[in-house]
C-alpha cells in the first residue's frame, strides 16, 4: 500500500497516500471501529460506500465511517493528506 501513517495520539493519526498509488492498491475494506476522516490536502480523490456512488472529498471535508461498512477511495490528482480519528467501540 502506497500510504504511511504519523501516529497523532492512540486513536487519532495523519495519513497520507502517494501520488504514484495504484488504483489497483485502493481496495474495497471495513474497519473494526468507527472512524472520522478529515482530508488535510488532496485533489480530485474520491470516497465511496458499499452500495453507493463515490463522491468527491475536498481539502476540510470530513466522512463519519460506521464500523463494519464497506467503503474505499479512488485515486485524485495528487497526494492525499488525511486525518483520521478512530472510536472505540469498546463501551
Amino acid at each position: 500500500m502506497s500510504y504511511v501513517d504519523y501516529d497523532q495520539s492512540e486513536y487519532e493519526w495523519i495519513r497520507e497516500f502517494d501520488p504514484s498509488t495504484n488504483e489497483n492498491e485502493l481496495e474495497w475494506h471495513r474497519d473494526k471501529n468507527d472512524r472520522h476522516i478529515e482530508v488535510l490536502e488532496g485533489k480530485g480523490w474520491l470516497f465511496q460506500f458499499d452500495n453507493g456512488f463515490p463522491f468527491y472529498i475536498n481539502i476540510s471535508n470530513t466522512v463519519f465511517i460506521p464500523k463494519e461498512i464497506f467503503h474505499r477511495l479512488h485515486k485524485g490528482d495528487n497526494k492525499l493528506k488525511i486525518k483520521i480519528k478512530e472510536y472505540s467501540n469498546d463501551v
